[in-house]
């Protein structure tokens, strides 16, 4: 056996040690997004509600690209380039910041929103007025696990957030006007109640089901139940949480892009360093960019065109005239 073909080996094996190791934890902890949270479970006769729309008004189809290696500094002037935090973050607002902490597994894979970067962003909306920020998702595997390795949750508390993780209370009942798939299906709404801002702030990231994984999938971690059927219907369900939420702002973070093996990766080889970060208001437009990162055009991920036929934003981000900075 080669040299080559020996290493070839382990990183299989140890690969699928892993995946056996993240299958054992979403069947054994993960019952948050399989079982006490189904479209009848738990959450019995409480009332449905509606999601608000989360846009500031006057920020319509903004949109930047920051060249950087560095990811605090690429927020920072991203945020600047679309009108500074103070265009979407006022005195006294609470504002929410769903990231993507589905696995319990370190930052430096990629397959989890970088904690540094959500710590600067709390900062940022603190400083900026925000009452209270809030970090939430509801992971796949442990959640308390999934905040505690990914370092989401230590980065975000230290930064003065509350962490919210999910739990059956936190669940209502809620349905997509016009919906083919969200209907009658448990919503994290817990944390959004009250909400004034709503920031989407994703990896970019290979996913073996949709291609890719940006910030319209990232809306995916507000439901709960047997969400796993909606993998039947992958670009179905992405187009429609693209419809199910208007946020704020969303921040892809393709600084390093988990370009193989997604969405849980699991070797540093798997990450490619792409030194970009796209931030907008035009969720469509901040993944359409985002893909490029992947290779990818547009036209080749189908949830992308459905989401824009559906009226969540465009796939044409360059008639927004995209704001370009580069770091040195």
């Amino acid at each position: 056996m080669s040299r080559d073909t020996g290493m070839n080996r382990r990183r299989f094996l140890m690969r699928a040690g892993k995946a056996g190791l993240g299958m054992a934890a979403t069947l054994a902890l993960g019952w948050w997004a399989h079982d006490t949270q189904g479209p009848s479970a738990n959450i019995g006769q409480a009332q449905a509600v509606k999601l608000p729309s989360f846009a500031v008004k006057g920020t319509e189809k903004r949109l930047a690209v920051v060249k950087s290696s560095h990811r605090v500094p690429a927020l920072r002037a991203g945020l600047e380039a679309m009108g500074g935090i103070g265009a979407f973050v006022g005195a006294g607002h609470k504002v929410v910041i769903k990231v993507n902490a589905a696995f319990a597994t370190p930052p430096a894979l990629g397959a989890t929103s970088n904690p540094e970067l959500v710590a600067e962003l709390v900062r940022l909306c603190l400083k900026a007025g925000a009452a209270k920020v809030v970090v939430t998702d509801n992971p796949i595997n442990d959640p308390a696990s999934c905040f505690e390795l990914s370092g989401i949750g230590p980065a975000a508390r230290a930064a003065g957030a509350e962490v919210v993780l999910p739990h059956p209370g936190e669940f209502r009942p809620y349905t997509l006007a016009g919906g083919r798939l969200i209907r009658d299906w448990p919503l994290m709404y817990g944390p959004l109640a009250g909400a004034d801002r709503l920031i989407g702030l994703a990896p970019v990231k290979d996913h073996h089901r949709s291609q890719a994984s940006v910030c319209m999938k990232n809306w995916y971690g507000l439901l709960g139940g047997r969400r796993n059927v909606f993998h039947q219907d992958i670009n179905g369900i992405i187009s429609e949480l693209g419809r199910m939420v208007s946020p704020s702002l969303v921040i892809a973070d393709g600084v390093a892009s988990l370009a193989h093996n997604g969405p849980t990766g699991g070797s540093l080889e798997d990450l490619r360093p792409t030194d970009t970060m796209i931030l907008g208001t035009d969720q469509v437009a901040v993944d359409s960019m985002a893909v490029g990162l992947l290779g990818l055009k547009p036209a080749q991920v189908p949830w992308l065109g459905l989401a824009a036929q559906a009226g969540a934003g465009t796939t044409d981000y360059e008639s927004l005239n995209p704001t370009k900075v580069e770091l040195g």
